[in-house]
């Protein structure tokens, strides 16, 4: 195991081995030189292509999305999401299934795991800009399991490529090291309102161990909390029951843009079923 590229949980793709040993303990780690700078070029000009397509209205309303957005009715003008983009990019098809991407899929999820790309939300691009036109400004404390509790389809392994790198001028990921390992609580208590099913399990994480504090419902400081930057063409992975955040960039005129979706170790659910929990949720 050799040591991280000059900062802690950055691994190059000749470390893998690395990449899960600090995956396993924090929750969470960055792989860096896979992706080379023409192919985050070529993702850029192809996901902003996608962008003024949904803008434009040119694009099937199935790629354009205002389910995230904490003022909706900017859509109209701007789209701070493009859905289903790895049916769109070809440069991100293949950015999210390079054989060394999909190696360290299998190695932390099983030879079985497979990529979210046509159900729910598919492949997500992200524009999150904090200009005025933006719909979009942070998001507040949770874990991606708790989005679908009620499913068979975890553990999970979300990534996220980054088109521009991240810094606290145009905003950052915000996590809590190790907190994979706890138990969580499905939201029952729900910062934006969506009803939890009533199938939904009591809790979900790595362990069964309780969490040694209760998760806030909005962006307050935790205790043991790290802020993770990353570089232009810089792939982050992130364990399904990882607490995290994003924080709000403090300057108006950056951009902060990124491709996320997530490979899945547990069952693939039947056709329709991830659509009525979409839709449900609404």
């Amino acid at each position: 195991m050799t040591l991280p590229l000059h900062e802690p949980g950055v691994f190059g793709p000749d470390d893998l081995e690395g990449l899960i040993w600090f995956y396993d303990m924090h929750g969470y780690a960055t792989l860096r030189g896979v992706l080379s700078a023409s192919d985050v070029d070529t993702i850029e000009s192809e996901c902003v292509a996608a962008q003024r397509g949904v803008i434009a209205g040119e694009l099937d309303a199935r790629y354009g999305s205002t389910v995230f957005l904490d003022e909706a009715a900017k859509a109209d003008k701007f789209a701070n999401y493009v859905e289903f983009i790895s049916e769109l990019s070809p440069a991100v098809d293949a950015a999210i299934t390079h054989p060394v991407v999909e190696q360290l899929m299998a190695m932390l999820l099983g030879p079985d795991c497979w990529l979210r790309a046509h159900e729910q939300n598919g492949v997500v691009y992200q524009d999150a800009r904090p200009g005025k036109e933006s719909g979009y400004t942070r998001i507040g404390w949770h874990s991606d399991w708790q989005a679908s509790p009620s499913l068979d389809v975890w553990p999970s392994t979300a990534f996220t490529v980054h088109v521009d790198g991240t810094s606290p001028a145009n905003g950052f990921l915000r996590v809590v090291p190790g907190s994979h390992l706890w138990s969580t609580p499905a939201p029952y208590r729900n910062a934006n309102g969506v009803k939890v099913p009533e199938s939904a399990r009591p809790s979900g994480g790595r362990t069964t161990r309780k969490p040694p504090f209760e998760m806030p419902l909005g962006f307050e400081k935790i205790h043991g909390e790290v802020a993770v930057y990353a570089e232009r063409g810089d792939i982050l992975f992130h364990d399904a029951y990882l607490w995290h955040s994003a924080a709000r960039a403090t300057d108006d005129n950056t951009l902060r843009r990124h491709v996320r979706g997530g490979y899945f170790g547990g069952t693939k659910p039947a056709a329709g079923v991830e659509e009525f929990i979409k839709n449900a949720a609404r």
